[in-house]
Order: C-alpha cells, then sequence, then structure tokens
C-alpha cells in the first residue's frame, strides 16, 4: 500500500461523544482527563483517528453544540492544558485527534449574541445574526421556516425598553441563534478560530450542520406545510438548507487548512438531497470527506444498502472523493435496535418510528454491518460504544431526558439520549467503571450492560469487541484504496472483492448460502460451520 496518500482517505475515526466516554475527574460527566487516559483502549481497538464532539465553553442546552467561546474548554471538560496534553498522547499513540466546529449558530450566551440584544434593533451587533422584524405588525415570526428541534425556527426578543421587538433565526433551539454568514465579522472571526485550533495541533475539523450555514438573501418562506419535521434529506432548493453560497465558506477553510502540514482533515455534517448534492461539499477546493447519512438511513436490506453504495462512489468518482460510511452517531439510534426493527431504517435525528426491537437479531445484523462498513472503500465512522454492540437506552425515564427535542416536540419525541448513556467500561453494577463507585453519570445506565462492559469481552473472542479488533487490524494489513467490484451470489447477498486477495459476502437473505469456492474464511460474524447463515458475513481470500 502506498503510505504517501492522505491518511484520511481510509480512515477509521471513532467518534467521542465527549460527556459520554470516561469520567476523569468523578463528576459523573465524561471529560478531556477521562478520555487522555482511555486512549490506549483506542489505540489497541485499532482505529485512525477520534472526533471529539464539542469541548468549548457551553450552557449545555444542546450538549455543547451551543458554543460560549469557541477558544477555550467548558470547565467541566477540563483545561486548554488538558488538550494540550490529549493531542500529545494521542500523536504518541499514533492517533489523530479531530475537532468539533459549530459554526452556524452560536449560544445564546456568546457575548456576541448578549451584545446584540442589548443594542436594540439596527445596533451593528445584530448583523452578526439574523434579527428580523415579524409580520403581521411584528407579532408573527418573519417566515415559515422551522427547527430541526421541532416548531418555529424563530424567536421574539424582548427589547431593552421592555416592549417585544424583533425576531431571531435559530434553525436549531432558540439558545442556539443563527449567524449571519454574509457579515465579513462572522467569516474573520471563524478563519481565526480554525487557525487556533490547526495551530494547537489538532489533526482535523468537523463542521457541524454544514448545509445551514447559508441563507437565501431576503430570507423567503420554505413553503412547510404545518407540522411539517426537518426532512432536509428530501429538500431541494429549500432556502436555509444546502443553498449554493455556503460553499464558498468551505472554500475559504480549505485556503486556510492547505497552509498547514500533515494532511489536516475538514469532513462535513450534511444531510442533503442524494449523493449527487453530497459530492459537492467535497470538490477539490473545498472540505475532504462528508459523512454519508444515506448509508446510516438504509435499512438491511440488500438491494436498498447496494443502491446506497453504488450510488455514493458514482457521485464521488467525479470530485476523487473517498467515501465514508457511518451506521450510528450521538444523533441516531443505535443500529443494534434500529436493525431488530421491522422497519430498520433510521429517520434524521433520532426522530425513528419506535417498535419492538429483536435485540438478538439486531446484534447478528449489526456485527454483519460492521464487517459490511469496514470492507468498503473509502474511510469510515464508529460510534463509541457500538463496538461493544451497545443497544438504544429505550427506557430512560422522563426526568432523566435532557435532549431538547423532547420539549420542544411537546413531550412526544424522546430524542437522541438513548444513544448518548455513558459507556460501561468493567464491573458488575453502574457505573461500570465510567465513573468512581458511587458516582451516578449524568444519564443512568441499565443495570443489564454488565455483560456488555469492555473487561468482560476484552478476553471473549465471540464478543463483539473482539470482531471489531480483528476486523480493524484485517483492514489495516489487506485493505488499501483498491475499487469494489461487485460478485453474483444470488438475490439478498451482497458480495464484492477489493483487489485480488480480499472479498466480502454479507447474507441478508432468509437462507443459508454455501462459501465453498470462495475463498479461505479470514473473519466472520456468526458461526459459519453450515454455510453462510443469515444477517452474518465473511471476509474471505481468494
Amino acid at each position: 500500500m502506498d503510505d504517501r496518500r492522505p491518511w484520511w482517505r481510509t480512515a477509521v475515526v471513532h467518534e467521542v461523544y465527549l460527556r459520554s466516554f470516561a469520567d476523569g475527574n468523578g463528576d459523573g460527566l465524561g471529560d478531556v482527563p477521562g478520555l487522555r487516559e482511555r486512549l490506549p483502549y483506542l489505540a489497541g481497538l485499532g482505529v485512525d483517528a477520534l472526533w471529539v464532539t464539542p469541548w468549548y465553553p457551553s450552557p449545555m442546552a444542546d450538549g455543547g453544540y451551543d458554543v460560549s467561546d469557541y477558544r477555550d474548554i467548558d470547565p467541566r471538560f477540563g483545561t486548554l492544558d488538558d488538550v494540550d496534553a490529549l493531542l500529545a498522547d494521542a500523536h504518541a499513540l499514533g492517533l489523530r485527534v479531530v475537532v468539533d466546529l459549530v459554526a452556524n449558530h452560536t449560544s445564546a450566551e456568546h457575548p456576541w449574541f448578549r451584545a446584540a440584544l442589548a443594542g436594540g434593533p439596527g445596533a451593528p451587533e445584530r448583523s452578526r445574526y439574523l434579527f428580523r422584524d415579524g409580520r403581521d405588525g411584528g407579532a408573527a415570526p418573519p417566515n415559515d421556516w422551522i427547527s430541526a428541534f421541532g416548531g418555529p425556527a424563530w424567536t421574539r426578543v424582548t427589547e431593552p425598553d421592555g416592549r417585544p421587538g424583533q425576531w431571531y433565526l435559530h434553525l436549531f433551539a432558540p439558545e442556539q441563534p443563527d449567524l449571519d454568514w454574509t457579515s465579513p465579522e462572522v467569516q474573520e472571526e471563524f478563519d481565526d478560530v480554525v487557525r487556533f485550533w490547526l495551530d494547537r495541533g489538532v489533526d482535523g475539523i468537523r463542521v457541524d450542520a454544514a448545509p445551514a450555514m447559508a441563507k437565501v438573501p431576503g430570507l423567503p418562506d420554505a413553503g412547510h406545510p404545518p407540522g411539517a419535521t426537518f426532512a432536509s434529506s428530501e429538500w431541494v432548493g429549500n432556502p436555509h438548507w444546502d443553498v449554493d453560497e455556503v460553499h464558498e465558506v468551505f472554500r475559504r477553510w480549505r485556503r486556510i487548512g492547505d497552509t498547514y502540514d500533515g494532511d489536516r482533515l475538514f469532513v462535513s455534517e450534511a444531510v442533503v438531497n442524494g449523493p449527487e448534492r453530497l459530492a459537492r461539499y467535497v470538490r477539490p477546493d473545498e472540505l475532504h470527506t462528508t459523512f454519508n447519512f444515506d448509508y446510516l438511513k438504509a435499512p438491511w436490506d440488500a438491494g436498498a444498502l447496494r443502491r446506497v453504495v453504488d450510488g455514493t462512489l458514482a457521485a464521488l468518482a467525479p470530485v476523487g472523493a473517498p467515501a465514508t460510511w457511518v451506521l450510528s452517531s450521538h444523533d441516531e439510534t443505535r443500529h443494534v435496535t434500529r436493525f431488530g426493527r421491522a422497519h430498520s431504517g433510521a429517520a434524521v435525528m433520532g426522530f425513528d418510528a419506535a417498535g419492538p426491537a429483536d435485540l438478538a437479531l439486531g446484534l447478528r445484523r449489526a456485527r454483519a454491518a460492521a464487517l459490511l462498513t469496514l470492507a468498503l472503500p473509502g474511510g469510515a465512522y464508529l460510534y463509541q460504544g457500538e463496538e461493544l454492540g451497545l443497544p438504544e437506552v429505550e427506557d430512560l425515564p422522563a426526568d432523566a431526558l435532557q435532549d431538547p427535542t423532547w420539549e420542544r416536540s411537546g413531550r412526544t419525541a424522546r430524542g437522541r439520549d438513548g444513544c448518548r448513556v455513558p459507556l460501561p467500561w468493567s464491573g458488575e453494577r453502574p457505573p461500570f467503571g465510567f465513573a468512581p463507585d458511587g458516582v451516578a453519570p449524568w444519564l443512568p445506565q441499565p443495570e443489564g450492560w454488565r455483560a456488555l462492559t469492555v473487561a468482560a469481552q476484552d478476553a471473549d473472542p465471540s464478543s463483539t469487541l473482539s470482531l471489531y479488533r480483528a476486523a480493524l487490524r484485517l483492514r489495516r494489513e489487506l485493505l488499501g484504496e483498491q475499487p469494489l467490484s461487485w460478485l453474483d451470489l444470488g438475490d439478498g447477498v451482497l458480495a464484492f472483492s477489493r483487489g485480488p486477495a480480499f472479498r466480502c459476502v454479507v447474507n441478508l437473505s432468509d437462507r443459508a448460502i454455501p462459501l465453498d469456492g470462495l475463498g479461505r474464511v479470514l473473519l466472520t460474524s456468526g458461526d459459519v460451520s453450515a454455510g453462510l447463515p443469515p444477517d452474518t458475513a465473511a471476509w474471505l481470500a481468494p
């Protein structure tokens, strides 16, 4: 394999949802020292990099995605010195570190927004955000735009003189006011923020809510019907999402990143309509990679998955960007649970149609999906805990829920807390080594997770953790950027080769299929003594 290629073209990146990874100071909340202590675990797992969710000072209205200071660390998570030590230790272990940049919006507690509120209508401080007069004499929102968390995307402010005043835009929670990216001041501020973190030694930046950052001038109505949900993967020509001018921001950042050594990465979170629109974010002068939500949302169905793989590779080929493949994240229902439901596809932001899940079936499919995902060309993102086979926690008590979706939906959508429950590391009872004994984690862990801890799975060759470790080791040894070539093994079966020395076969049918003549078995997600059973995958050497 050619070691000169940029590391991110084939990297496996482990998402660290910082609040739930490891508690280093004993307060029940994950933090940078806790992550630093567990870096050897990630290195031993075999990933190439870690992406850390926002660690900036924040009121935590949306789990840190409401930032009040982009150049510091929230005291609950640690200090900048802790981050410097984390970067040094990660690099010593051969791990790269990607940070999360939330640039569509700030916190309502950001000094800029406080100044905007205090300044009143027409104040220059308001030009950094999207303040507008309301309709119907000011009493109605300026347009029909909606929030990703439910409800309208506008909130009316009380002006300094105490009267009801202008409205401000927030495509997410009211505590997350959108910035106006036509403002030169906003552009220059984030140029400096990007440089701040690259200067500090981070290896990449993940761009949160990338399609939201440009809006059509004049802010026209979007035509959302009453009760519409934030279905951005279906939108065409929407005035507040995937607007063409957003790409100027990414070209600007790419020019900055290209002045640094070490193949620094920009990766986007962009839920847009189809792979062709997605490919625009990774044109040669823009971002390097982008999350593949079509793959994440696909049901456990051979035809659907193949269409996503083919569509993704075809759309990215003209721009020369590698694909990324992802099954779960801090925003989505964990795929062990999803794959155990009658409807196994995902809705964005955890708005899945809830229903009973067969977790044994879901785990079989999740293990097979891991081998499929890690065999595809390009890179992959793993969400913390998927290597342990963790399911969604669907019975969190209502008084424990913290995701703004819960309240914004009128307590009809439980939101994303179920995939954010802190990791189980060891022990027989909560907090399972996440925090010191006797310290309650910020979200409660199920008692049944005692069988899923890292310690419980560590030495078990049949565990999901062992499967991931073996897959990541073989991937590193055998797979580079070889192209994918499909093999025809019948309906319901996905089979392909990657070069002359590797084949992947995934059985999504309802019957066992023979493996005879396909090669020497390297790794399987289940028992293949009587052929490849349904919901099972195998890697083979022809």
